[in-house]
């Protein structure tokens, strides 16, 4: 059987948005009708709601359909999870890496589930600093921990593409709590997220 990619969009929704995005493409002196933006607005739509899916998702729901008694106390750290979101002032995209720990209080979670639970308030209108928090505080509130850390890595497209326009700037942002906030956890972390496996 082949493979085939299912994708679900409200059709109210969509529809909307597609005579926006007409709109939008003419008053920005295009002509919606012209060949090769005949599919644009509809294209766009369904875009937009894949790129904003995190407002019709559960980031404790997720975490919970993977939640395990465990006798474990030592640092949990997922690196290196990509993310794609949009700013919300420009709506223009802003992507880089997510850094997450736990230190377990009896309970551990999938590590997928970690990732997905960043997709969660990745995939809405954000800001980095909101972005966050928001993860810290789904991992705080479901599971427990003795401690959460979470760190963001991003380049900014509206930093790139339009106002200062520079190209090589990184966003750093970060959130710790419980047994993070001291001095010698929180170094471990910093320490091996920032190591290379060779």
């Amino acid at each position: 059987m082949a493979y085939t990619r299912k994708e679900h969009f409200e059709e109210h929704v969509t529809n909307g948005l597609i005579e926006n995005y007409k709109q939008a493409l003419g008053l920005l002196g295009e002509d919606p009708e012209r060949e090769g933006l005949l599919k644009t607005p509809e294209r766009v739509a369904k875009a937009m709601q894949y790129m904003t899916q995190g407002y019709n998702l559960d980031a404790h729901a997720i975490l919970n359909s993977a939640k395990f008694h465990e006798d474990v106390s030592e640092m949990i750290i997922v690196k290196d999870i990509e993310l794609y979101s949009m700013c919300e002032h420009h709506m223009l995209p802003f992507f880089g890496k997510a850094h997450i720990a736990y230190i377990p209080n009896g309970w551990i979670t999938g590590l997928s589930k970690i990732a997905r639970v960043v997709d969660v308030y990745a995939r809405r209108l954000q800001v980095q600093e909101r972005l966050t928090t928001q993860i810290l505080a789904a991992i705080k509130e479901t599971l427990n921990p003795q401690g959460v850390a979470v760190v963001i890595e991003a380049q900014h497209l509206c930093m790139m593409m339009r106002g200062v326009q520079k190209q090589n700037s990184v966003t750093t942002t970060s959130a710790f709590d419980g047994e993070f906030h001291k001095d010698s956890t929180r170094s471990e972390f910093v320490k091996l997220i920032s190591a290379k496996l060779s």
